[in-house]
């Protein structure tokens, strides 16, 4: 088992659940998962930041890279920021680290 140093900055265990701190690119040329920036995951998406279809987009994004279903990955902040909190059910942080850097 990986020590909690090992994960990446962007990651947090937080109870039961996976915490993801991300910073969204609406509009981007196309969808893809970016560099670390800060503690936050840069993810890009080719949705406008209108009517949360951007947000829309990064769950998509995430259950895809993640292979997970879209119902386990919620918005808990950011809604209308670029800025995002996104908690991750039923994935350890070990594995969900692995996934992005195969991503």
């Amino acid at each position: 088992m990986m020590s909690p140093m090992a994960l990446p900055s962007f990651l947090k265990i937080h109870g039961d659940v996976v915490r993801l701190n991300a910073r969204l690119q609406p509009r981007a040329s196309k969808d893809g998962i970016g560099d670390v920036v800060g503690d936050a995951l840069k993810i890009k998406v080719t949705a406008p930041p209108v009517d949360f279809a951007a947000n829309e987009a990064l769950i998509r994004l995430l259950a895809g890279v993640l292979k997970c279903p879209k119902s386990d990955i919620h918005l808990v902040r950011g809604r209308t920021s670029r800025m995002k909190t996104l908690e991750i059910r039923g994935l350890s942080a070990e594995i969900i680290a692995e996934r992005f850097e195969n991503a």
